[in-house]
């Protein structure tokens, strides 16, 4: 489903809605949820991080989870 439609569909419940208690609840979620999505801005460096990380997994240079705890238990046995 598309935000738009999703949109709607809030809407239109909202209308239809009688229960002040509910009301009230969605809309100080709302506030909150506009008030803390905030736009991160990357930096040069870390966009460049970013784009390096992305280019590792294309190319396979990563480890999955366990491979990762594996590697970890080995350098604490060491």
């Amino acid at each position: 489903m598309k935000t738009i439609e999703i949109k709607n569909k809030l809407i239109d419940e909202i209308k239809l809605s009688k229960n002040k208690d509910l009301l009230e609840e969605l809309y100080r979620f709302l506030n909150l949820e506009n008030d803390i999505q905030e736009t991160y801005k990357l930096d040069e460096e870390q966009k460049a991080a970013v784009t390096e990380a992305r280019d590792q997994i294309k190319n396979g240079d990563y480890l999955t989870n366990e491979q990762a705890n594996q590697e970890i238990d080995q350098w604490l046995q060491e």
